[in-house]
């Protein structure tokens, strides 16, 4: 019989991500489709607070691996951490979200186990009695749904593909699973976080909006001049007034290794496409891109595409927008900076 562990770290002040909340209602889901029990595994000194978060999706049991060594990221604390919550747990499939901090760790818990792991899985279901996982391959080209007969089986699951535990909270105290450090001690250690402002945040991966730049911003305009500062003025007024997450192409992002003059707060952490990058955003407006197949691909989980060309003719428009403006991109978005400034929508 299998037995179904979902393993997340645990939030400052006891929260739990949105994608470990996605991972864990598609591990509810999971469990009942096996009729299999439900583990829950939390890491981290709120790990109390999280599991009243959780209490009511019916889990067999709720484990933690509390203290202060095991609230900030670090591969050696997590795997440790992990290990022991899979073996306390006797787990024969191991479910988490995608995160950097999950996907960094549960490899190794995965080689330390004797199991196997599969990253990206976008769905979950029970088929013939086993779980089935559905991932894409060949940067999100072809989509295939699988299983394998070796236990644990380990999944993360990419955000975005399910919806979040809706549950309410409830009273519980989880069982305390005792992980000891090293006796010489960590040898990393935390000592602080430092964050971005709100006006210099360009990837905001709960957007509802999804804004991509392509190279046409830095091309000659209609005058025969480039106009590189003006483009990123207007780039980041309209984020920092829409709050929308910043794209790229990669041929823009490119630009900078050839030294060119390029938006400055513009790095290859915004590519969306051709890396097998795949923003789940309700909507999105891509802006003077160019060529079909990278942003057919990076886009395909959009719910609702715009284009802004002046090329009516491109690959990236015809057929693969829902709405294609054929306008010109500075005077488009500028008329958007002067609407939204206004309080429109």
């Amino acid at each position: 019989m299998e037995r179904v562990l979902f393993l997340a770290p645990v939030e400052p002040k006891g929260n739990l991500s949105k994608p470990a909340l996605e991972a864990l209602h598609a591990g509810v889901d999971l469990a009942k489709g096996l009729d299999a029990p439900l583990v829950i595994g939390l890491i981290g000194t709120g790990a109390k607070a999280a599991a009243e978060r959780v209490a009511t999706t019916g889990a067999e049991e709720i484990l933690a691996v509390s203290g202060a060594d095991f609230d900030t990221p670090r591969y050696a604390s997590d795997v440790v951490a992990m290990e022991a919550l899979v073996i306390a747990a006797q787990a024969s499939v191991v479910l988490s979200p995608a995160t950097s901090r999950v996907s960094r760790a549960i490899p190794a818990v995965a080689l330390r186990r004797g199991g196997r792991i599969d990253t990206h899985v976008t769905s979950l279901e029970a088929k013939d009695g086993a779980p089935a996982a559905e991932r894409w391959f060949y940067r999100q080209r072809m989509k295939a749904v699988f299983s394998r007969s070796q236990r644990p089986w380990f999944l993360t699951l990419a955000p975005g593909v399910s919806t979040p535990w809706p549950g309410e909270s409830r009273p519980v105290t989880p069982r305390e699973i005792p992980v000891a450090g090293p006796e010489a001690g960590w040898r990393t250690r935390g000592v602080g976080e430092e964050a971005a402002s709100a006006g210099a945040q360009t990837i905001r991966p709960d957007a509802e909006f999804l804004f991509v730049a392509g190279a046409g911003w830095m091309k000659k305009q209609a005058d025969g001049k480039s106009h590189v500062r003006e483009a990123e003025d207007l780039i980041r007024n309209f984020l920092e007034i829409s709050k929308a997450s910043l794209g790229s192409s990669k041929s823009l992002v490119d630009q900078s290794m050839e030294g060119d003059l390029v938006i400055s707060f513009m790095t290859h952490l915004n590519q969306v496409g051709q890396t097998g990058s795949t923003p789940r955003h309700k909507k999105g407006l891509a802006t003077c891109c160019h060529g079909e197949e990278p942003h057919v691909v990076g886009w395909r989980f959009i719910q609702e595409r715009r284009a802004v060309n002046l090329d009516p003719n491109c690959g990236w428009a015809r057929g693969k927008a829902d709405v294609v403006y054929v306008a010109d991109a500075f005077q488009v978005v500028a008329r958007l900076n002067e609407i939204l400034a206004e309080g429109g929508s």
